[in-house]
């Protein structure tokens, strides 16, 4: 019997082993590898400082070239376009942008600081300018506003506006305010700009409350120079008698002082009435005669006193007398006594505009 020996076959490798263990032609391009290797390494040997000078000229060539294209021609500025001027000058405006960008042009102009120039121009509160590209700019203005009319001390009738900024002189045709300003601080500096915006404010609350009372027509000036002791200067008939309100409750206090007047008047020294000081215990009458000045003290509920047919200036002199020894100012007031700063404002000359 014969024996039949069977020889065991070796394992087959998966396709996928096989073509992975393919082998790869060699690579033909090792001259183009070789010339990269070659650019790295003389690179490498390039100085650091010579590396250092290429970049400086590269950003010095940048800088040149940037300000070369904006002073081209091109940014030179051709159109000002200014808005929201209604008082002030627009062609004031537009000239003083293109000196100021002249030299610049419009896309190296100092926005910023010609805003604020233009802020400083009188009559302009605020001032914004923008570019427009590439040859124009856009000007917008917020102007002040004309508040009131201040009679200054050389007589000049200025208009300002509620910051107290003095803007321009009054026009003949200019609408006329209801009272002018007095007591104005002309000094300039900044202390008086402050002073001022309170008189303004002053003279706001002042119009507001005689407005209200229907007595607004009866003033001719408000003399804000102490804003705790407002002082109206009459209109018309009356011009040469100033009426002294103190500091708060202007309408009420005005409109008690005028009733009070306007019964003086009725007796025989109703044209000698120089002043009216509202107080708290009453109503004091001012009189002039002469160079004399008499003070009576009259409850605002009460009728003119007898004592007002005194005529002779002995009895005027004795009254002065016994005001300064009984009569006291209320201190909430703080107002300043008649003096004789009183005979030259009861007689100060009127503005010729009503």
């Amino acid at each position: 019997m014969k024996e039949q020996v069977i020889a065991s076959r070796a394992p087959r490798r998966s396709a996928a082993s096989a073509k992975g263990m393919a082998q790869r032609p060699a690579r033909r391009d090792g001259k183009a590898e070789s010339s990269r290797l070659s650019l790295r390494s003389l690179a490498a040997y390039v100085p650091t400082a010579l590396k250092v000078a290429f970049g400086m000229l590269a950003l010095i060539g940048l800088a040149i070239g940037y300000r070369a294209a904006s002073s081209a021609s091109l940014f030179q500025v051709r159109a000002v376009d200014v808005v929201g001027t209604s008082r002030t000058s627009a062609e004031e405006v537009a000239g003083l942008v293109r000196r100021s960008v002249s030299r610049t042009g419009v896309w190296r102009a100092d926005l910023s600081g010609l805003s604020a120039e233009l802020s400083r121009l009188p009559g302009v509160r605020r001032a914004v300018v923008t570019r427009v590209l590439p040859d124009g700019l856009r000007v917008r203005i917020t102007e002040r506003v004309p508040l009131a009319v201040v009679r200054t001390s050389s007589g000049h009738f200025v208009w300002v506006d509620d910051e107290g900024v003095s803007l321009s002189q009054m026009k003949t045709t200019d609408q006329m305010p209801p009272f002018f300003i007095l007591g104005w601080n002309e000094d300039g500096t900044d202390t008086a700009r402050e002073d001022n915006a309170e008189r303004v404010k002053k003279y706001q609350e002042a119009l507001r409350e005689w407005q209200a009372v229907g007595l607004v027509d009866r003033v001719s000036e408000v003399n804000l120079f102490d804003v705790r002791d407002v002082r109206a200067q009459l209109a018309g008939k009356d011009s040469q008698i100033e009426v002294r309100v103190g500091s708060h409750d202007l309408g009420a206090r005005l409109k008690a002082a005028l009733e009070q007047l306007d019964r003086y008047k009725q007796t025989p020294h109703g044209n000698s009435i120089t002043y009216i000081d509202y107080q708290r215990d009453g109503v004091v009458v001012g009189f002039s005669s002469g160079d004399n000045v008499a003070a009576e003290t009259n409850n605002t509920n009460a009728a003119p006193d007898q004592s007002t047919q005194a005529t002779t200036d002995s009895d005027k002199a004795a009254a002065v007398a016994a005001k300064k020894k009984t009569d006291a100012k209320p201190g909430a007031d703080k107002k300043r006594p008649p003096n004789a700063r009183d005979k030259e404002t009861a007689h100060a000359n009127r503005p010729g505009i009503h």
